[in-house]
């Protein structure tokens, strides 16, 4: 396998300088011209090979296909703008160096440069040091503004952890409410079967080779006002929209697997292109099979989840999809009933796509962040809703809860959220077609339970509404879009129903009318109605000296008849308990 530090040394290049004028008084304007700087022109060519390489598969499902091949001129300004609150930060880092004479260069590293250049405002900056740990530069700066009588709001050091990709030691402070984290450069050395490098300090051009991405290798150097671009590509990518390596990809990969998704993630939140040797690397058995054993379930999980909840999560998935990964990533267990259809993904991405679509149809106001993230979920795996399989007690167990707590390793929340939901779509299909003429309700095979059986036949709509959506509380409204996507017939979405873009017009209209059905009917936050008798007036009702099922039964029954009388009082309640009751003894 090709080496990170001997590929650095073949393919290192004199860094792209980019020059700043005059800094004004307000803020700090960089404006950018490009420097050649003179070297030994002697390069290697380096060639690797990617054998069992598996070829791009379209889906006729996904949209990325021409993305992935067409890159774009994206907008990046020509200026770096600091605002007042980095320009202060950075002074109070000069003046440190200045007092105690150190020769050490400060760069911010990486994503903050990246979004400076694009326009967009960051408050995550990282900073790199040539020559000490960050601990030590920050005991530096403390003892500086202390002689200021300044004091930093806060101070922090993050131990390294290589299983959760810390791999150095981590120094934060806080200045002027921002954390400013510092670290040192470094180069790595990955064996075989980690993903966990040996580290070690580097230079800069080291730093920026061993990285991710060319759009993530930029430096912004604090001491000379210069952005830095040790790939000499980094910019050229970034105004191109391109996702590239800035070392081979296969052997950039296959050293940390995670890179992967990153390279995913970052794609599809800036709209970027993926390179074709990067696509072909990504899909290869090699890194399928490095991503599998290597990389722990909790980073593929948090890589999935910051997909999810971005700006593009069906690009992200449609990526995922299209370089053959789906498996990889959402991984099941053993023995699946029914079994899942290898091509399954492709429903899973086209209901992603329908769900994304109607959110913003409906209107995002309308959820939260946290239920649109679950939503996209319950969509995702809404094709899986139905496969279990037997833990080692021989318990039936949804697939769903495995990808959660096992193939992803998320909160165990976030799992039983989208299984509920799943449950809830059954009665929620079979109620749609009365709220939506406010007839009489139809009962269908679903067993809604015996304690509805009182139930007067009129009132039968209000109550069984206002159950279910007891059941799931505030994701109703995602329970219901959900739903629209199987109106009317609750089964699997067809390949006519696909081409025709699920008539998604149609079904914003249907959740448009029945989620003003539910408001009219007064349960839009029904989990939150008190109950007018508890369990020791309805002990006393059936004369009973402990509690027990027979009190569980006729508290769903009570709520029952309190959803049917919604101005009904505590005493009214009490009296139809008695009577219906007494009624039941004398039957029995």
């Amino acid at each position: 396998m090709l080496s990170l530090n001997n590929a650095i040394k073949l393919k290192a290049k004199a860094p792209l300088l980019l020059h700043s004028f005059t800094l004004p008084t307000t803020k700090i304007t960089l404006v950018f011209r490009s420097v050649s700087t003179p070297l030994n022109e002697t390069a290697l060519s380096l060639n690797t090979t990617t054998p069992n390489t598996i070829p791009f598969l379209p889906s006729p499902f996904l949209r990325c296909r021409a993305a992935m091949t067409t890159a774009a001129c994206v907008q990046v300004k020509e200026q770096i703008e600091l605002t007042e609150t980095e320009k202060k930060i950075f002074d109070r880092l000069l003046n440190t160096l200045r007092h105690f004479n150190l020769q050490t260069q400060l760069r911010v590293a990486g994503g903050w440069v990246r979004d400076k250049l694009l326009g967009k405002e960051c408050y995550d900056i990282d900073i790199a040091l040539d020559n000490m740990l960050g601990s030590e530069f920050v005991d530096k700066v403390q003892e500086y503004l202390s002689t200021t009588g300044e004091v930093a709001q806060g101070l922090a050091v993050i131990p390294s952890n290589p299983e959760q990709s810390k791999h150095l030691e981590t120094a934060r402070m806080r200045l002027f409410d921002l954390w400013i984290d510092f670290v040192n450069l470094r180069c790595e050395d990955y064996s075989e079967n980690s993903r966990i490098p040996t580290m070690k300090f580097g230079t800069a051009e080291e730093d920026a080779y061993r990285r991710d991405l060319t759009i993530n290798s930029l430096f912004y150097n604090i001491n000379t006002n210069l952005v830095e671009d040790f790939t000499k590509r980094g910019l050229e990518d970034l105004k191109f929209g391109r996702i590239v390596t800035p070392l081979p990809p296969k052997a950039t990969f296959l050293d940390d697997p995670l890179r992967v998704l990153r390279a995913i993630r970052f794609g599809a939140r800036f709209d970027f292109t993926l390179d074709e040797e990067l696509k072909k690397a990504a899909a290869c058995d090699d890194v399928k099979t490095a991503l599998a054993a290597k990389i722990s379930r909790e980073r593929i999980g948090t890589e999935i989840d910051l997909m999810i909840s971005g700006n593009q999560p069906v690009k992200a998935i449609d990526y995922i999809c299209d370089l053959t990964l789906f498996w990889v990533v959402f991984s099941f267990p053993p023995k699946v009933e029914p079994a899942v259809s290898e091509e399954c993904y492709r429903l899973s991405a086209a209901y992603l796509d329908a769900s994304w679509k109607l959110i913003q149809l409906i209107g995002c106001s309308n959820f939260d962040d946290e239920q649109r993230r679950l939503c996209l979920y319950s969509a995702l795996f809404l094709p899986l809703r139905s496969a279990a399989y037997k833990d080692r007690k021989d318990k039936k167990i949804p697939v769903v809860n495995y990808i959660f707590r096992d193939s992803l390793k998320r909160k165990a929340s976030d799992a039983d959220t989208v299984m509920n939901i799943h449950k809830s779509l059954e009665k929620f299909l079979s109620l749609i077609t009365s709220l939506l003429s406010n007839e009489d309700i139809q009962l269908t095979e679903v067993d809604w339970g015996r304690e509805f059986d009182d139930v007067p036949f009129t009132s039968k709509l209000r109550v069984l509404t206002g159950f279910l959506l007891r059941e799931i509380k505030d994701f109703w409204r995602v329970a219901l879009l959900i739903s629209t996507l199987l109106y009317p017939t609750g089964t699997e979405c067809s390949q006519d129903i696909i081409d025709k873009h699920f008539q998604l017009d149609k079904r914003k209209n249907i959740f448009v009318s029945v989620d003003n059905a539910i408001v009219k009917l007064g349960l839009e936050k029904v989990w939150d109605l008190k109950p007018l008798v508890n369990g020791k007036d309805i002990m006393n009702v059936l004369q009973l000296k402990v509690g027990g099922p027979l009190v569980r039964e006729w508290q769903q029954k009570a709520l029952s008849w309190q959803l049917a009388h919604p101005s009904g009082t505590a005493e009214e309640c009490l009296d139809w308990m008695k009577e219906t009751h007494s009624k039941r003894i004398k039957m029995e």
